[in-house]
């Protein structure tokens, strides 16, 4: 079988090693229109915020790992076109310009995504960034050591990192937001509320609902709002999420209402011949069942697996995805999954939540740390919807733990007294998950007394 990946994203990545290393006989050939794979744009902070030394270590592949599986790898070759009724692509060398055709068997599409461009007026300034890949953050990097004032537009997750990795530099930070609150998509009011706090109390000012309009150039950048509000800084990066990357297969393949491709519970897409995963494509969102564009390495490193998998038939199933995601946020690790209060009432499920706070181990130890934890969950079925943790402790784990009952359907009465060890080095005689689902469940009852 001869098999094209385009794109050498995280998924393309995981693709490739998991057709070579079971099926060595098989002819791979990989097209990259860029000049590496495999960057790992969630470490940008860490590099920014001088975590990590060199941002050449965000790299967890590189060419010559997928030469060394048997791929044959392109660099700097733009795929063109893509003929998938006859099985043919057109690509060009970026290097020398030829334009040449190649033809699969099956091909895999994991070209990821790219960063999208607000209409914003003065975008196109030399000191309006934008952050995802490699050579942007070598730019963000190069530019913030010459200016002191950063303005960052965008809450999201990049958004907030960022605003902390240039507070612990010392640079004067604004942090942009045209919602009501930061972190939107992943955690609800209160704990947005707690995490500005965080954010203020290093100096990072926040501006809440207020949508840029535009960016104009001076000594300074003038950051103007459509609420009539000024802003100014030396720098801007503009961090307003992303799009699925996926033109070459616009009109052949089935996609969403935002370009993302859709795809089977074996990564395939509409065309039988064609399988995608990663930021190209839609995800099985598993607290609502439907198929939504969520891009998380985490997700397009499994779908890369299984589109390498499943290219050779319908082996193994995608089990769709909670979205868990962590950050770190000046010693704290703020973790979530699944659904947010607000998310699911939007989703017309008929939702409560309850708040734990007390400390995650007993206060006879030396230490212990305050906990917060928001636990979403279904009045009708009794199903764990989503969490959210923050904390000093370390609670990411617990994240996973809490998506695993969402995958698993079980409800509140299930994590209230599931099984979880007891030593006083890491929590209480009853788990904090175990505590706070047993306060959803204080909290249905109360209601049925009512």
């Amino acid at each position: 079988m001869k098999v094209i990946v385009v794109g050498c994203t995280h998924a393309g990545t995981a693709a490739v090693e998991q057709i070579l290393t079971k099926h060595p006989e098989t002819e791979v050939t990989v097209y990259e229109r860029d000049d590496n794979i495999a960057f790992l744009s969630c470490g940008i902070a860490l590099y920014l915020g001088r975590i990590v030394n060199r941002l050449e270590d965000m790299f967890y592949a590189d060419p010559t790992t997928l030469e060394g599986y048997g791929a044959e790898v392109h660099m700097k070759h733009n795929v063109l076109k893509i003929d998938s009724k006859n099985k043919k692509i057109v690509v060009q060398d970026l290097q020398t310009q030829e334009i040449f055709e190649d033809t699969y068997d099956k091909l895999i599409m994991t070209t990821g995504s790219e960063v999208g461009v607000p209409p914003i007026k003065g975008m196109d300034n030399s000191r309006v960034l934008l952050c995802k890949s490699y050579a942007q953050a070598k730019k963000i990097y190069e530019s913030a050591l010459n200016y002191p004032s950063i303005a960052i537009v965008g809450a999201g997750y990049v958004g907030v990192e960022l605003a902390e990795s240039y507070a612990n530099t010392v640079h004067e930070v604004s942090l942009i937001q045209s919602r009501d609150q930061i972190l939107n998509n992943y955690v609800d009011d209160g704990l947005s509320e707690e995490i500005i706090d965080k954010l203020k109390e290093h100096d990072v000012k926040v501006h809440l609902g207020e949508r840029v309009a535009a960016i104009e150039d001076g000594e300074q950048l003038t950051i103007k709002t459509k609420a009539g509000n000024d802003y100014k800084a030396d720098l801007v990066i503009v961090c307003t999420g992303f799009f699925a990357n996926t033109d070459l297969l616009r009109g052949q393949v089935q996609m969403d209402g935002y370009g993302a491709i859709i795809i089977n519970d074996y990564m395939q897409t509409s065309n039988p011949d064609i399988y995608a995963g990663g930021d190209s494509c839609v995800v099985k969102f598993n607290p609502t069942g439907e198929m939504r564009y969520i891009p998380l390495a985490s997700s397009a490193v499994r779908q890369g697996t299984l589109a390498g998998i499943n290219i050779f038939g319908n082996i193994r199933k995608y089990m769709g995805t909670q979205a868990t995601t962590a950050m770190e946020i000046f010693g704290y690790t703020l973790a979530e999954t699944g659904l947010t209060y607000k998310k699911a009432i939007a989703n017309g499920i008929n939702a409560d939540y309850v708040v734990y706070k007390d400390y995650y181990r007993p206060n006879y130890m030396p230490t212990t740390d305050m906990l917060t934890i928001y636990l979403v969950y279904d009045k009708d079925n009794r199903k764990v919807l989503g969490a959210q943790l923050f904390s000093k402790h370390e609670v990411a784990q617990s994240a996973n733990a809490v998506s695993i009952c969402i995958q698993n359907n079980n409800t509140i009465d299930d994590l209230a007294y599931v099984d979880m060890l007891f030593q006083p080095n890491y929590d209480n005689p009853l788990n904090y998950l175990n505590l706070v689902a047993q306060m959803a469940i204080d909290k249905e009852d109360e209601a049925v007394k009512e």
